[in-house]
């Protein structure tokens, strides 16, 4: 394990506050040594930045900015339920992007969350991924994200 919470520091990364579930579910659970998360939007101060399809009104670049984003909001719920200390290792990301039927540079986008999630990790961030393409999402959000961490028992 790591100092995660200096790295954010030097990162210049501040954890934002977990959005409250529009439903019957929690933002994070825990399951013996890992948790999982529930998918995550790129809220910024709760709102969306951006909605649309990427290929269309969404480029890859700013996908990938989106894609970051939910990954950081994804973090912060494992923060919140365990503390982000208590990260062992990064172990799967699962990346959702609502694009056109043309579009096949989902792999992309995930990148912009698995960048994000080496940086802080380093190679404890390091994980398996998949990148799946959908036609849309919750709120017309152009990307949703969501992880699987190992934590210290």
């Amino acid at each position: 394990m790591g100092n995660w919470n200096n790295r954010l520091i030097e990162l210049g990364i501040t954890l934002p506050h977990v959005a409250t579930p529009v439903g019957g579910y929690a933002p994070a659970v825990r399951s013996g040594s890992y948790v999982f998360t529930s998918g995550q939007l790129p809220f910024v101060g709760g709102t969306l930045p951006v909605t649309g399809k990427v290929g269309d009104s969404v480029d890859v670049d700013q996908a990938a900015d989106l894609a970051r984003t939910a990954a950081l909001n994804a973090l912060a719920a494992v923060d919140a339920l365990v503390g982000i200390e208590a990260v062992v290792r990064i172990v799967k990301v699962t990346g959702f992007v609502a694009s056109l039927p043309s579009f096949t540079g989902q792999a992309q986008v995930l990148n912009g969350a698995s960048t994000f999630l080496h940086d802080v990790f380093g190679p404890a961030g390091i994980h398996a991924r998949s990148a799946v393409g959908l036609a849309v999402l919750p709120l017309d959000s152009p990307v949703e994200v969501e992880l699987q961490v190992e934590i210290a028992a």
